[in-house]
């Protein structure tokens, strides 16, 4: 790219802000020109705004130090500024909802981390390497939002991309019944354990809303474009609980699967570790040249020892193993902050970026 696109993050002073931030630095086609979030922060230099609560083990960039972080409500001056903005912006949903559309119609590209907008039908919810193919419904978007150029798409819940595309390569064995337990880290909930310190050594059984989104959003990644909607799959059907647990970064699931097609322990490892999708074909600057590792000990994958795989944009699955109830199972990790929420959605700009979506305005 010749030159580099103009970004924008919304809610760059939150956790997942700070984690665009930390990701795009030197990144090859984009450039972190705006940072805005509250009024509370608007005026203040992006350092003087995040003080004392940069929770990255990097550094703060040096190009944002002395960035002026701007009013994210002020629109459309934050949009002049920008070719596309990345959102993670800690709002209500229906604020959400309302302020994404508000820059798409600006006809600025907004690649959002937030759910607001995962369940609006034409609106892509995509994980690169799976669903590309539902870019499409951004033409449907654009007609209905009036717009030539701005849009809304979105990656879905972290929580999903430990087993999600596991179920994805083995969609030819046709998995139909699926019971998944994740195993959560507290960034997930934007904290640290300086924020969360009842965390330590601790387990807490819930976490809000995620299990709805455990059980629906792999359906509508597995689903199909349909008269400029998504249609989400039928099968699997899912049931999960989701449980918080005292790790920092990365999500774990222990996951239960029926095939209606019989499948060996060699098939369904080949189909993982070959797996790939047009990030991998396109050579996208932020995807990992195997998406999917299977790891053979059993006391694999850990946290401390795989989150980063691939810089934590891979998925690691491990003891997959013939099941007496279900006809398999099998443990997933992936890293919530990195893959499952800022690295997820600067891939999938950057598909979009490749595919022509976004481009200089």
């Amino acid at each position: 790219m010749e030159k580099k696109l103009r970004v924008g993050v919304l809610g760059a002073t939150g956790m997942v802000g700070q984690r665009f931030i930390s990701l795009l630095e030197n990144h090859p086609w984009y450039e972190v020109v705006t940072v805005a979030a509250s009024p509370r922060s608007a005026g203040k230099t992006y350092e003087e705004a995040v003080a004392g609560r940069w929770k990255m083990t990097a550094p703060m960039p040096e190009a944002v130090k002395k960035l002026t972080v701007m009013n994210v409500n002020e629109v459309e001056k934050v949009a002049s500024t920008v070719d596309f903005v990345f959102s993670a912006v800690d709002m209500t949903k229906d604020e959400i909802r309302a302020i994404e559309e508000a820059y798409a119609k600006t006809e600025t590209p907004v690649v959002s981390n937030n759910s607001a907008h995962r369940w609006t039908p034409d609106v892509p919810m995509v994980i690169p390497e799976v669903n590309p193919e539902h870019l499409e419904v951004i033409a449907a978007q654009r007609k209905r939002l009036g717009t030539e150029r701005g849009f809304i798409a979105v990656k879905p819940n972290c929580s999903i991309q430990s087993y999600a595309p596991a179920l994805a390569a083995w969609r030819e064995f046709e998995p139909y019944e699926v019971v998944a337990t994740t195993y959560q880290a507290i960034s997930g909930a934007g904290k640290t354990f300086h924020d969360w310190p009842e965390m330590v050594e601790n387990v807490i059984p819930y976490i809000g809303g995620e299990e709805e989104k455990s059980e629906q959003e792999p359906l509508r990644i597995l689903g199909h474009v349909e008269n400029g909607e998504i249609v989400k799959a039928a099968e699997p059907v899912i049931t999960c609980q989701c449980v918080r647990v005292p790790v920092l970064d990365g999500h774990t699931a222990a996951v239960f699967v029926k095939f209606r097609k019989k499948a060996t322990k060699e098939e369904l490892v080949n189909r993982l570790v070959s797996y790939k999708g047009l990030p991998q074909e396109l050579e996208l600057p932020s995807a990992p040249k195997q998406f999917i590792q299977y790891m053979e000990e059993d006391n694999r994958p850990q946290v401390k020892l795989d989150v980063d795989f691939e810089k934590g944009m891979g998925i690691s699955i491990g003891r997959l193993r013939e099941d007496t109830v279900y006809d398999w199972k099998f443990i997933g990790l992936s890293h919530n902050t990195v893959r499952g929420a800022a690295g997820g959605a600067i891939l999938c700009a950057e598909l979009l970026t490749a595919q022509g979506y976004i481009s200089a305005k």
